[in-house]
């Protein structure tokens, strides 16, 4: 974290630089008041422990002994992976002493301390999110962030060509990597090294940025919607009326599902942009295939009652 976000966290190294590959598992900080002041009880040593002006104030008037024993038994635990001073503060010398004694990583930042907690909870957050790498293609329709797969060759890149073509926004082709966020959010984007560029068979690669225009990529979109792509099955049962929501698992959140078996003659890429947006639709509140099927009942019931 020093090395890669030095400069946008305006951190610099005080003590404990033996120990800087400890493990960062949390996004979430703490505040090691009750700790200092000698009670340990419920102290989250798993978490960046952030040392504001209240923590720094009672280290520096303290009682020596007695700071040094709480600072033992706090640097003791080998889950700590550092401490942070904030807005620039002076270092108390017991604190720093007592890191580099433990060997833990002391840092300070010249930022308030909102603003390093904002900003460091929003790039742990990033970097420890769930991840999985999954084949497909990522498209952002209509708003959507539609997530595309089906076999090799089924014609996923064409139907985002198509997709592109119509006016939509392409995220990632080949590899889309999905990361968990909030608790049951999916965010696709793709790898650097692919990124803005779309494999055609027959064509090669293409760059779509110079061909569409900057308008046409997009870094990151949120994933709204799973279409499979699927060869046609005469045998196959494929959904006719939609009243049947089908889910699909991406790590732990499940989103919506929608089976598109491919022929000659359909039109794939106009097939996606309706169920982008039959699906905007269903998050509204509203569902077609529901309001077909009242009409069709209360027509049927109006039939009986006449009889």
């Amino acid at each position: 974290m020093l090395k890669e976000q030095k400069r946008r966290l305006r951190l610099e190294l005080v003590a404990g630089r033996s120990a800087l590959g400890r493990r960062i598992t949390t996004p979430e900080v703490n505040r090691p008041g009750l700790a200092l002041a000698g009670f340990p009880a419920h102290f989250r040593a798993e978490r960046i422990q952030i040392i504001g002006r209240g923590e720094q104030s009672f280290a520096l008037d303290a009682d020596p002994g007695r700071l040094d024993v709480s600072l033992e038994r706090m640097l003791a635990n080998p889950d700590l992976p550092c401490l942070v001073v904030t807005r620039g503060l002076k270092v108390p010398p017991a604190l720093a002493a007592a890191c580099r004694r433990r060997r833990v990583p002391l840092l300070r930042t010249s930022l308030d301390t909102a603003d390093f907690v904002g900003e460091l909870a929003f790039l742990l957050e990033e970097r420890l999110a769930p991840f999985v790498r999954l084949h497909g293609v990522l498209v952002d329709v209509y708003g959507l962030g539609v997530l595309i797969q089906g076999e090799a060759g089924i014609g996923k890149s064409e139907c985002a060509l198509e997709l592109v073509k119509r006016g939509h926004i392409l995220v990632a082709d080949d590899v889309v990597e999905v990361r968990q966020k909030h608790g049951d959010v999916l965010v696709g984007s793709c790898p650097d090294a692919l990124r803005h560029y779309l494999e055609v068979r027959g064509l090669g690669i293409i760059d779509v940025k110079l061909l569409f225009g900057v308008g046409s990529i997009l870094s990151h979109s949120t994933i709204g919607l799973s279409v499979n792509l699927e060869a046609w099955n005469p045998e196959a049962l494929y959904d006719r009326t939609g009243l049947h929501e089908a889910k699909t698992r991406i790590l732990d959140v499940a989103i919506p599902l929608v089976r598109i078996p491919v022929s000659p003659g359909r039109n794939l890429a106009v097939l996606i942009e309706v169920a982008a947006l039959n699906q905007r639709l269903r998050q509204g509140g509203t569902s077609s295939a529901e309001e077909f099927n009242k009409k069709l009942l209360a027509r049927m019931s109006a039939g009986r009652r006449s009889q």
